[in-house]
Parts: C-alpha cells; structure tokens; sequence
C-alpha cells in the first residue's frame, strides 16, 4: 500500500512538474511576444501626430495642398499670383504650365521662383488638402486611401521621407522659411506614428 501512495506521489509530482514547465515555457514565448509586437500606444501616436501636423500646414507644404484650384505662395500663403491654375494633371493650363516659370532648381535671388524637376500641384482628383485642417482632419484625411490615390500609410512615408519634391521644402530658396526640421525628421515622425497604432489626435 505505502510503495502503490509512494508511486501515485511520485506520478503526481512529475505531471506537476511538466505543468509547471509548460507554464514557464508559455510564459516566455508572451514575454517574447509582446517585445516583438508591443501595443499600441495611442498618447504617443497622437504626440507623433502633433509634430508631423506642424510640419504639413508649414507654408512650403501647405502652399501647393489648398483646397483650391490656384496654389498659393509666399510665407503668408496668399493665391500665387498671374493667376496661375492648377489644370487637370496638377501642373498648370495651357501656356501658365508651371515649368513656364518654375525650373529644375531654384532661380538665384530673394523670392526669386522656386525650381524642382517635378514641380507641380497634387492631380484635382486628390488634392490632399492640408490648409486649414486640424491635426484631427489632417490625420483621418491621410488614413484614407479615397483621399490619398490608394496610398498605403507605407507609401506615404516612403513619398515623404524620399520624394525630391518634397525635400525642396528643406531647401526652399532665399527669401523663404524652411519646413520645420528635416526630411529625416519627419520620416522618423510618421514611422512612429505608423509604429504606435496610427491614432488620431
């Protein structure tokens, strides 16, 4: 009888045994886990936000993304003059096409016109409005792919963090500020902004 209870002790104390190492063995497999996918962290998308929002309604980037169908210009934003229009393919109507004065670099001098081999607005069919949103409105208009020509958050960073175009606001010409910080920067702000969730302010 004693050596049968010692058995079934012994039996009992092995399958403890293997549970508790199960259980330790799951444990780690969470803790590796969570440092491979950790949460979201919402506060800390929305900060991200805060400071890529700044940047977007800065004149340089603001100025070609109106509401409108002129761009604006200056770094009090106001309608470019000669009346210029943005045309159906974003790069101005008939014989104010925008390399008519806009060339591949900037023009030396103050105010002089600015130059880029891409200069142009974004097509009327997706304007990508940044004048006058909210970091609220400016974050869901970027989240959705009707607004962005199908863009993936993905390819909205790889286009802002390696687009010529956009780099030209970083080096805007005398006589105009500069976008706040670098192109780098602001890369670095959307990945994170990507990274923590993609929350809305």
């Amino acid at each position: 009888m004693k050596l049968e209870n010692a058995r079934a002790n012994f039996a009992l104390i092995r399958i403890l045994a293997i549970l508790a190492i199960a259980l330790v063995i799951f444990a780690i497999a969470n803790l590796h886990a969570a440092a491979d996918n950790p949460k979201p962290d919402a506060a800390a998308s929305a900060k991200a936000f805060l400071e890529i929002h700044k940047v977007f309604t800065s004149p340089r980037c603001q100025n070609c993304h109106d509401a409108g169908d002129a761009p604006l210009q200056g770094d009090d934003s106001h309608v470019h003059l000669q009346n210029v229009k943005r045309g159906k393919d974003g790069h101005g109507v008939s014989a104010m096409r925008c390399e008519t004065c806009h060339q591949a670099t900037n023009l030396a001098g103050d105010h002089m016109p600015p130059g880029n081999p891409k200069w142009g607005l974004p097509s009327p069919g997706h304007k990508m409005v940044f004048v006058g949103r909210t970091p609220a409105e400016l974050c869901r208009q970027l989240k959705d792919p009707k607004q962005t020509g199908g863009r993936s958050l993905q390819q909205l960073l790889e286009h802002v963090a390696d687009d010529e175009l956009v780099a030209w606001g970083w080096n805007p010409g005398l006589g105009r500020e500069p976008v706040p910080g670098t192109q780098a920067r602001l890369g670095e702000l959307i990945q994170g902004w990507i990274d923590t969730g993609a929350q809305c302010p």
